[in-house]
């Protein structure tokens, strides 16, 4: 999967241009395995009103791609927050959240918060940093 090599900047904007495309990968990693209503169980669905979100077709309840990920109640573009944890778990290095937000035209403090989300995420999961897809899980 190309997703386990190191990725050039210019390759990364290119796989996640826009918001559409960040739900769409999202959306295809996290109901990989089939959809599972997690208010109910069942495992019939059908298309949300929202892009790339699941409706279940028993209990109608609305599942959005990012719902249950490191980028649920993202508040800034799903683009920039790929590249923020792209960076940390692939770099050796520690980048910054004063040069994030100077790279992504950011606040300090939100690349900060999002930066300590995936912190979290990382120690939680106990997986490598370097496999940052089941992080995003």
């Amino acid at each position: 999967m190309i997703f386990n090599k190191d990725l050039s900047i210019e390759q990364l904007e290119l796989l996640f241009t826009n918001e559409d495309k960040c739900l769409e990968f999202l959306a295809e990693l996290k109901w990989s395995d089939g959809f599972i209503c997690k208010k109910c169980g069942n495992t019939n669905s059908c298309a949300g009103k929202t892009p790339f979100s699941q409706r279940c077709t028993k209990c109608k309840t609305e599942e959005s791609a990012t719902a249950g990920t490191v980028f649920h109640n993202c508040r800034f573009e799903l683009n920039k927050a790929f590249y923020i944890a792209y960076t940390v778990c692939k770099n050796k290095f520690d980048v910054s959240t004063y040069e994030f937000a100077r790279r992504l035209s950011m606040r300090q403090m939100t690349c900060w918060k999002f930066k300590d989300k995936l912190k979290k995420a990382i120690e939680s999961s106990g997986e490598s940093p370097e496999n940052w897809i089941e992080i995003l899980k």
